[in-house]
């Protein structure tokens, strides 16, 4: 009976024991946890304010807060089991290895999907616009996390990697809302070519979709084989610039035709061998 008596004192002293080494350990464990999971959600809504402000894509904003919270999670878990005791350096060097295996798979997907997270971010370009990238051009679509899309003049659907646009040369010619169109006319020497000039800059004024802010300009930009080439340089809005210059050339050739401006007389010269 001593005997059982004595190893029943021995496993409560254990007990006890392990209570006075861990149980310290335990509360600033759960505290930290505890802080830690407080800190990590003020944190993320701190930061949905900032995405707000910046008025990213939705869905953007939420993978970006669900991989925020996913990963301070992590490193907080992790901290809590080295703080209790658990050896957490083979399970870094796992989550370490395997990030590296998936990153060199997903290495192409990666990059689109960093260059979406920038172009949502920074925004050279949002829907609506029309761009010109990797030698397309087209109106924007849809910008998704790993393609833009863009639609053409023709009605192309032409699919482009973000990785590539975001690294590339971009043209917006929606950003600024205005464009200046640039038609080119060619006319006789023989002619009066301010007067042209004037006829021409008194026709192109009146049209209700150029604007006269800046004004448009006309200038005389080669004589070759006793022709003047003239440059018409007309603004509009970008939503109306084809259909301008569209409408110059047609306002141009009523204007000679009604001033009886003289074309240029092609010349053949002929070599008898």
């Amino acid at each position: 009976m001593d005997f059982k008596f004595l190893n029943i004192e021995m496993h409560i002293e254990r007990f006890i024991s392990f209570l006075l080494d861990y149980t310290p350990r335990l509360i600033g464990a759960f505290s930290v946890l505890f802080i830690g999971l407080w800190l990590i959600k003020r944190f993320a809504k701190i930061a949905s304010k900032a995405m707000d402000k910046k008025d990213l894509d939705v869905s953007l904003r939420t993978f970006l807060l669900s991989l925020l919270s996913v990963g301070l999670k992590v490193i907080l878990i992790v901290t809590v089991a080295g703080m209790i005791g658990i050896g957490t350096t083979s399970f870094v060097t796992i989550l370490g290895a395997a990030g590296l295996a998936i990153g060199l798979a997903l290495q192409g997907s990666l990059s689109n999907f960093a260059g979406g997270v920038l172009l949502l971010i920074f925004k050279p370009y949002k829907v609506g616009d029309t761009i010109e990238t990797q030698g397309q051009i087209g109106r924007v679509t849809e910008i998704q996390v790993f393609n833009t899309l863009l639609l053409t003049s023709d009605l192309k659907t032409i699919i482009l990697p973000n990785g590539a646009v975001s690294n590339g040369t971009i043209v917006n010619y929606s950003k600024n809302g205005v464009l200046r169109g640039n038609v080119d006319v060619i006319v006789s020497a023989s002619n009066d070519i301010d007067k042209v000039k004037a006829l021409l800059f008194e026709a192109i004024s009146k049209h209700d979709l150029i604007i006269n802010d800046p004004i448009p300009e006309i200038f005389a930009i080669k004589i070759m084989d006793n022709a003047v080439t003239l440059s018409i340089k007309a603004y509009a809005k970008s939503e109306n610039m084809s259909q301008v210059n569209s409408d110059i050339v047609e306002i141009a050739k009523k204007v000679f035709d009604q001033n009886k401006i003289d074309a240029p007389v092609q010349m053949r010269m002929i070599h008898n061998v």
